[in-house]
């Protein structure tokens, strides 16, 4: 791992409106399993959740990409039972031009269209701006992710293109990447944004 990585896959423990992220381990695995199985999102194929099965590969590759200083995986848990509601991660991380991106996002059915990814999202773009000092965060979403783009959208970030025939979907077919991204200088007003909508839920 290199030197200006090692501050980006530190341990490091966000919480805030009865949500914790920690660091993905390997004791998260039957947590990771019971939340995919609330909808079955391995069977979707514009998404990354690991199939029953494959779960402590996926929680090994992704210990393995944080060793390498590319990717953090973080735990989403329920403060109030401990219960895993899914999981995200920083990823594609660039200390030398101080970008990351936010990925490999997902919750079980039951809190989809909840505060869960907002108060996540703020939780990491917090972290990522104010903490970490990055000039931009990043999202990269399947073409056919409708859902996933609209997600991105409300926070606030801006859409930078579409990277054609880009990578594969578990089914096997090609996508094409659609890139979105967030300024330091942006931040102030999308996080005041997202307070805003978070307010109205309480």
């Amino acid at each position: 791992m290199s030197t200006g990585a090692s501050g980006f896959v530190q341990p490091i423990v966000l919480r805030d409106r009865g949500i914790r992220l920690e660091p993905l381990a390997i004791d998260h695995e039957n947590g990771l399993k019971a939340a995919a199985a609330d909808g079955e999102l391995w069977r979707l194929r514009v998404t990354s959740v690991p199939e029953p099965e494959n779960t402590r590969a996926y929680i090994e590759t992704a210990l393995k990409m944080r060793e390498q200083g590319c990717r953090f995986a973080f735990a989403v848990i329920d403060e109030a039972t401990g219960t895993v509601l899914g999981s995200t991660s920083f990823h594609d991380i660039l200390p030398e031009v101080k970008r990351v991106e936010i990925g490999y996002t997902w919750y079980a059915q039951r809190v989809q269209r909840s505060h869960v990814n907002t108060t996540c999202k703020l939780l990491m773009m917090g972290h990522a701006f104010d903490t970490l000092g990055c000039h931009v965060v990043g999202w990269r979403t399947d073409n056919f992710n409708f859902a996933s783009q609209a997600a991105i959208e409300r926070l606030g970030a801006r859409k930078d293109g579409v990277i054609r025939g880009h990578a594969l979907r578990r089914d096997g077919t090609i996508r094409d990447t659609v890139m979105y991204s967030m300024r330091a200088g942006e931040w102030p007003e999308a996080r005041a944004q997202l307070l805003y909508r978070l307010a109205l839920r309480d």
